[in-house]
């Protein structure tokens, strides 16, 4: 099963908003680290795209959400089978209230 990885806009403005604030309260190279670190953990999604624990706190959605983890964020995708692809839904951070993990697009 080859699928390609597709982050939603949603996703990316996450990766956005971890960069900008690891900018601001520590340094761009650390930034740049972590986010980096975020993308290349979904690097292999495509050809093994069920490694990833179903997130059970999205049950109530029709899609089948499951997530990988890297340091304390939660990287939360579907798989998508009628676009034949991964929808990388939210980059969620781990220390903040679980209920906002709704909000993933």
């Amino acid at each position: 099963m080859d699928l390609t990885v597709y982050w939603t806009q949603f996703a990316e403005n996450k990766l956005d908003d971890i960069f900008n604030y690891y900018k601001t309260k520590a340094s761009i190279p650390l930034a740049l680290k972590l986010v980096t670190g975020i993308v290349d953990k979904t690097i292999g999604l495509n050809k093994n795209p069920y490694i990833g624990q179903k997130e059970e706190l999205l049950n109530d959605r029709p899609q089948d959400f499951r997530y990988l983890v890297f340091k304390n964020y939660k990287i939360i995708y579907w798989i998508n089978k009628s676009k034949n692809r991964i929808e990388i839904a939210n980059v969620f951070d781990c220390r903040q209230n679980p209920i906002k993990m709704n909000e993933t697009g």
